[in-house]
């Protein structure tokens, strides 16, 4: 039977001067197993078989970005069939882009799931974005369901998300007012890897840039001197940023291929070109980092004759996540850790043990939380609190990890479902959390202030 919302609503702990939550010995030993997680694990429990085969038709038929129309489909048609849902299909302009709202019609906050569809061109789900999209949509039909059961107020929104593989689908939507235009608070989505369970996940601010040189020909034996070589200035400026690695930070990456190396040897090259990637751990870092390699740019430039032209293609900020909604998603997704494992083998046959438990210091999940890598959810975090959860999967042959074939073969796993099943608890239990906490909502966004002022 449903309840009155006024009974449902928790007391936020008392804060310090400091706004650290504090949670005396016995209240954390008392909230081992959180008061709404039976019932969000029993409802997607109940819905697993249903989930099963829109997780496989996602993973087994890969699609590029913002081409992932049997996903967008697949996904729109299931949330269909869902009572109280309002689904949109073709969002803001964008053929994969949709969006399914569940509002009770009662004032209270808006949480909100990214949901990821696109694969990686020749190796298919090698980033497990099927296993994403499982867990964004169970997760969110858990924080509807329980909204229904207990009377809580609000509105849940799920936003299908393309091309996150390098298009920005994310960006697209934010700059289009998908999230203002539905008042979202926060934002949930997650993550697979073969990494440690984690809450507390940074990626890095990535920009990707093409560098042009512009040159002259000339015959390359007969009158090279006539000729201004757009090649050479190309490798100075690529030898220049390998120079540069030594002086810069272990979280700085740089990373970099040619795409055009000229017509013929026996040409002095009038035209070439390449691609760089850029990445550091925050985005002042990130254009400080730029600066420096715009400078080696310039130097092929300078030391050949050649013309440069740089065009900034797209760029990601760094993830930054919320400690507030990372502490409610450990409070749910530990009492769901089987002590006994739950079988988990490699993709070479091996015991790859079970997921484990995320530890309770914020200090020490922050640090398992640092990645190379760069998302787009990292563009959400800027706008508004955000957390994206690592969980482990079982590797792929030889130890394969996302962006590895093997990877892929790993991710259409029933056993890495289950694991993006248990993260969906996690996540509506934090959403459920943000619903019915006196006063989280406040703290989560004074901590994203503070957090997006380069504080803790």
């Amino acid at each position: 039977m449903a309840t009155d919302s006024s009974t449902q609503t928790e007391t936020l702990p008392e804060m310090d001067e400091d706004d650290f939550v504090i949670i005396t010995h016995q209240e954390a030993n008392a909230s081992r197993r959180p008061r709404f997680l039976n019932d969000i694990s029993d409802y997607i429990d109940s819905i697993a078989e249903e989930l099963w085969p829109i997780n496989k038709k996602i993973h087994d038929k890969p699609e590029l970005g913002y081409g992932e129309v049997i996903a967008h489909y697949t996904l729109t048609a299931y949330m269909k069939t869902q009572p109280g849902w309002t689904v949109t299909r073709s969002a803001y302009g964008m053929k994969t882009a949709w969006l399914a709202v569940y509002d009770t019609g009662r004032r209270g906050p808006c949480v909100s799931f990214n949901v990821e569809m696109d694969a990686l061109p020749a190796i298919g789900h090698a980033c497990g974005h099927n296993l994403i999209a499982t867990a964004s949509l169970a997760g969110a039909l858990a924080t509807a369901h329980l909204m229904s059961l207990h009377s809580l107020p609000g509105r849940v929104v799920l936003f299908g998300t393309p091309a996150e593989e390098g298009g920005g689908g994310k960006i697209r939507l934010l700059a289009a007012g998908a999230y203002k235009d539905h008042g979202v608070d926060i934002s949930l989505i997650s993550h697979p890897g073969t990494v440690a369970d984690c809450a507390l996940t940074h990626t890095t601010a990535y920009i990707r840039i093409k560098v042009e040189y512009f040159g002259r020909e000339a015959h390359a034996a007969a009158e090279p001197w006539l000729g201004v070589n757009a090649l050479d200035a190309l490798i100075t400026a690529y030898n220049g940023i390998s120079v540069l690695r030594q002086q810069t930070m272990p979280s700085d990456i740089i990373q970099g291929h040619i795409t055009d190396g000229g017509a013929r040897p026996n040409i002095i090259h009038a035209y070439a070109a390449g691609i760089f990637v850029i990445r550091a751990a925050t985005q002042r870092r990130l254009e400080e980092l730029v600066g420096k390699v715009m400078g080696c740019f310039d130097a092929g430039a300078i030391a050949t004759g050649a013309k440069v032209k740089v065009t900034r293609l797209m760029a990601y900020k760094d993830h930054v996540p919320n400690r507030l909604l990372g502490r409610s998603y450990v409070r749910y997704f530990n009492p769901l850790v089987p002590e006994e494992g739950d079988g988990g083998r490699d993709g070479d046959g091996n015991e790859a043990g079970g997921p484990k438990k995320i530890s309770e210091d914020q200090d020490v999940d922050d640090m398992r939380g640092q990645s190379g890598a760069s998302s787009d959810q990292g563009d959400i975090a800027h706008a508004m609190p955000s957390i994206m959860p690592w969980f482990a999967i079982p590797p792929g042959p030889g130890g394969a990890g996302p962006h590895n074939p093997g990877f892929a073969e790993s991710a259409g796993t029933r056993l890495a479902f289950e694991r993006s099943l248990r993260v969906a608890k996690a996540l509506a239990g934090t959403a459920v959390d943000v619903l019915t906490v006196d006063g989280l909502l406040e703290e989560v966004k004074k901590e994203w202030k503070r957090s997006m002022n380069g504080g803790r």
